[in-house]
């Protein structure tokens, strides 16, 4: 039994991949995986250890989002013996929190198998377009991908993203239809469609699509004959390796053994006790122990050509697992392998701890979760108003929110997220280029003239898929959000008595990473969907959007935003902090800036004594007298309370907080 890995709170052997405790059947004894294999009669896989001596080859399932990836790994699970047949087995290799509450894959996950003589390793991939990094990662160590389209569906714009990259990479590409049982599927259509992207899929061809349903386990069988054929192939080709060659794809953090990377063999045998060297950054390493996942974590002490596992290593630092990396032996001399290319986050968010002490710990906590997923870049970031915290680039909104919710699943850290930004090119007048990503360093004159001849946003090339009956209300929506549409078709298929309709629009990243996709499902009742890929940038006018609360400005609440809107967002935001802002012995105002014009305004009023309510008749000048003196002193207070007003962290909580409010 291994030691426990990934911070797991108990000594159990779990699969060496998150954090987060594993499904139970995880921590099942050997006799009670015996037991419930036995009674579901799947194959017996060999002994780990038997693993190097059989041909090899990885393969990879990608798809678009919902067209059953992870059904299939079940079922391929199931079939191999990994694990028992049954009904359970529900997303088996997506263990994180996150992904069994939303029902997506965030994490690839390798796993071994074998099938009539042959190791199989697969390794699964997210299907959402935040995730396309993991996708990247994951086929660099695949020699084969399985392109699942649902028969029902067709080919969708992920399919087509996930198709590209693996076609970079020269993969094998075996199309797989899935969903054949349902009476909408359409295997003629949607082959018609794979032969428009060049796939030979017919009969005998390279590329020969397999039709399955992963649902009741049709035709699963099929696949896994045809990766037996390429692991035979392969076989000969790795014969006469030698030197060895390693690729880092991926790494996580283990409070016991420090460091863990997922590695892929690509020449040469990795054993336990070697002395490995970094391409990247020429350190050397003691390799501790090394093992593969079938599907638990089993040591097998060596990894040898073809084969994916995981090795640890006396690696303490966590920025020296770099994705990409080339591991070989200490003395030998070696090319390095082709690595991956560093992702451009588009959506950026600063994350502060509740209780300004706690910063440390989410600091630790960001630094191993970022190990983890190495396309979210973390840099320090200090505010006046909440202390300090640290701003986060993402993918995407999904990729911020799992991220977020991943922290608080698995090191206990709830968090305060300001709203999404995105980042802004802005060209001087001599030409220079440069790129921001936090709205405090944009320029608070943007006018015509000043030193800036143009700034531009991030735009997006959208689809927006809904029934007929709703077009109105998108086109509204993508009109409201500054959208340019480019093309619109009716589709035969049909969502019930209407027919399915396919809206291309040009948007501003800035308009969709806040509220955009909840007025979609609002207004569409839930049927529209929307998916869209980054299309450069556009020249845009933009101003930045500034906050003072009596006097002082306050770099928490700054925002870049398109000059149309800005009044509109200034009044809302200062009415919600007049809300907010506890009352004082003197009126604070709360004002919205443009530059040097003030767009909105309003006013916290002051507590105020009844000075007048002892006066008994008499001239009303004896009033004005009164009144005017508590004028005067509550002047005087303002004047000396300049910038000292204390607003409290729950009004910048309730105002700039993320978080999806619970109903």
């Amino acid at each position: 039994m291994l030691p426990p890995v990934r911070g797991t709170p108990t000594g159990a052997s779990v699969s060496l991949r998150q954090p987060t405790p594993a499904p139970s059947r995880w921590y099942a004894s050997d006799t009670d995986q015996s037991i419930a294999s036995a009674s579901q009669q799947p194959p017996m896989p060999p002994p780990a250890s038997t693993f190097s001596a059989l041909p090899v080859t990885s393969f990879s399932i990608i798809a678009h989002i919902d067209h059953g990836k992870s059904t299939l790994a079940d079922r391929l699970l199931e079939l191999t013996g990994c694990i028992p047949a049954g009904p359970g087995n529900k997303q088996f290799l997506d263990t994180l929190k996150v992904e069994r509450e939303r029902g997506i894959t965030v994490k690839s996950q390798a796993v071994s198998m074998v099938w009539n003589g042959c190791l199989l390793n697969l390794i699964d991939t997210p299907g959402h377009v935040d995730f396309a990094y993991e996708v990247s990662r994951s086929l660099s160590a695949c020699q084969v991908a399985l392109l699942v389209v649902d028969a029902s569906q067709g080919i969708q714009s992920q399919t087509l993203s996930v198709l590209r990259i693996a076609r970079s990479r020269n993969l094998l590409i075996i199309p797989v239809l899935n969903k054949i049982d349902l009476p909408a599927s359409d295997p003629e259509r949607v082959l018609d469609q794979l032969t428009e992207l060049g796939l030979d899929v017919g009969p005998g061809g390279k590329e020969e699509a397999i039709n399955v349903s992963a649902k009741t386990g049709a035709g699963v069988d099929k696949v896994l004959e045809r990766l037996v054929l390429q692991a035979r192939r392969r076989d000969e080709e790795l014969a006469e390796r030698q030197p060895l060659r390693a690729l880092v794809f991926d790494s996580w953090y283990d409070s016991y053994k420090g460091v863990v990377a997922l590695v892929a063999i690509y020449d040469g045998v990795l054993r336990k006790g070697d002395r490995v060297c970094s391409s990247a950054t020429g350190k050397r390493y003691e390799i501790l122990n090394a093992g593969v996942n079938s599907p638990t974590a089993n040591s097998t002490n060596e990894l040898r050509t073809g084969q994916v596992g995981w090795v640890m290593m006396n690696m303490k630092v966590l920025e020296e697992a770099m994705i990409g990396d080339t591991l070989h032996h200490a003395n030998a001399r070696v090319e390095p392998l082709e690595g991956f290319k560093p992702t451009v986050p588009m959506v950026f968010a600063a994350a502060f701890p509740l209780d300004t002490t706690d910063f440390p710990k989410l600091e630790d906590a960001i630094t191993r979760l970022a190990l983890n997923d190495r396309s979210v870049t973390v840099a320090r970031e200090s505010s006046m108003a909440l202390g300090q915290g640290c701003r986060l680039g993402f993918l995407g909104t999904l990729h911020l929110d799992v991220f977020r919710q991943r922290l608080e699943d698995e090191y206990g850290q709830t968090i305060l997220v300001t709203a999404p930004t995105v980042p802004f090119r802005l060209t001087t007048k001599d030409g220079k280029q440069t790129h921001l990503n936090n709205p405090t360093e944009f320029p608070e004159d943007t006018s015509k003239g000043g030193s800036y001849t143009e700034i531009a946003e991030p735009v997006v090339k959208g689809t927006l898929i809904c029934p007929e009956e709703h077009v109105g209300p998108m086109m509204e929506l993508c009109a409201e959000h500054r959208g340019e549409e480019l093309d619109c078709v009716f589709d035969d298929t049909s969502y019930g008595d209407s027919r399915e309709v396919r809206m291309v629009y040009r948007l501003p990243l800035a308009e969709i990473v806040t509220d955009f996709f909840g007025k979609l499902k609002s207004r569409s009742s839930g049927f529209a969907a929307f998916e869209y890929e980054v299309d450069g940038y556009m020249a845009s006018d933009l101003v930045k959007l500034s906050f003072l609360i009596n006097g002082t400005p306050v770099d928490a609440l700054a925002n870049v935003i398109h000059r149309s809107k800005a009044v509109a967002a200034g009044r809302d935001m200062a009415s919600r902090l007049r809300e907010k802002i506890p009352r004082q012995q003197f009126e604070i105002a709360i004002q919205a800036i443009v530059g040097a014009k003030v767009i909105a305004r309003e006013t916290v009023k002051a507590y105020r004594r009844d000075v007048t309510a002892g006066l008994y008749g008499g001239h009303y000048e004896r009033k004005l007298k009164h009144l005017t003196k508590q004028k005067e002193g509550k002047k005087r207070l303002r004047e000396m309370s300049f910038g000292r007003v204390q607003v409290p962290q729950d009004a910048f909580l309730s105002v700039l907080d993320t978080r999806p409010k619970a109903k």
